[in-house]
């Protein structure tokens, strides 16, 4: 029985036989298999088990695409759009037409392309109009952005998370295997740049806005969801060390209709309720560079229902999204 070229590439590739795997699927790809293409193409953007080649992940993606990977496809455009995928810089317009032409034949582009209608965006997808915020706490300064995104949009970005959410871990220092995270007991996923679709791309840029930061200097968007008595304890946003360290962050409630979960600002006496498509903006660092004690904050624990908010950490600098540590 012949195996399928993919499951032999994989075998192949666990055993150490790197270029042999990728000779097999460029060699499956020539002879017109979509997925050969996609799983090369994959491999060159996470970096393993080849080393990161963005434009040789760009080439496969781009031969996947030309056979008809409908998902293919729909990744090129979120890499087109956000400029991580090799080329010089982001290309919403090009991306845009990209998308028009998917939606022609693909639902889930089309759906995109219908909640992009709704929103009021300059030609290279950043918002018309600059988000305003309303003071909560002058110093240090908490805002909350009434309505930043729609209900629509807030469904969005909830979809698009949930085939990524995991439990929350970290590694044991000592056993080096993973442990229930001790502060942080929600499910969560980040949206990287392959799945950054143009919805998500327009709403981190309406982030940017709304900050006054570089998009480019946000980690990927992490949405968090908090079931019953799962909760964030007590904690600040800053990470010990960090060269490029974390300055703002900005939190987007996704829905509402649950019990607890309020974000407690205890040093400063402030509790916000969620709103669903509100958000809400705190600085994380003092003009010296060092964290600000008073912004320590808890995500109370949920007394029923399901909490989903989304999290933006936003950098001193421009953060690399395929290869973003704490340092």
């Amino acid at each position: 029985m012949h195996r399928n070229p993919i499951d032999l590439a994989l075998s192949l590739a666990s055993a150490g036989k790197t270029e042999q795997a990728c000779a097999l699927l460029a060699d499956a790809g020539a002879q017109g298999s979509a997925e050969a293409w996609m799983q090369l193409a994959v491999w060159y953007l996470i970096g393993a088990p080849v080393p990161r080649d963005l434009d040789r992940a760009r080439t496969c993606l781009a031969k996947a695409v030309a056979i008809g990977h409908v998902d293919g496809a729909l990744m090129e455009i979120a890499l087109l759009a956000n400029g991580n995928g090799g080329q010089t810089a982001p290309d919403w317009p090009r991306a845009l037409r990209a998308l028009d032409i998917a939606a022609q034949n693909d639902p889930v582009a089309a759906a995109q392309r219908a909640l992009l209608a709704n929103m009021a965006l300059r030609p290279d997808g950043t918002p018309l109009a600059t988000p305003v915020g309303e003071i909560l706490h002058d110093a240090p300064r908490l805002q909350r952005f009434p309505r930043l995104l729609t209900p629509e949009e807030c469904a969005h970005l909830a979809t698009t998370a949930q085939p990524l959410l995991e439990p929350s871990f970290v590694l044991d220092p000592r056993s080096g295997r993973p442990m229930p995270h001790p502060i942080r007991t929600s499910d969560g996923g980040a949206i990287g740049p392959t799945r950054e679709d143009l919805v998500v791309r327009a709403i981190n840029l309406r982030i940017a806005a709304a900050t006054g930061t570089d998009v480019q200097n946000g980690e990927p968007l992490t949405v968090l969801r908090y079931a019953p008595g799962q909760q964030y304890r007590r904690h600040l946003d800053t990470i010990a060390g960090a060269a490029n360290q974390r300055m703002a962050t900005l939190i987007l409630y996704l829905n509402q209709g649950f019990a607890g979960g309020e974000t407690s600002f205890p040093a400063i006496g402030v509790t916000v309720q969620p709103r669903a498509g509100d958000a809400i903006l705190f600085e994380t660092l003092l003009p010296d560079g060092s964290p600000d004690p008073q912004l320590v904050h808890s995500g109370e624990p949920v007394r029923a229902g399901a909490k989903w908010i989304a999290t933006r950490w936003i950098r001193q600098a421009p953060v690399d999204p395929w290869t973003l540590a704490a340092g």
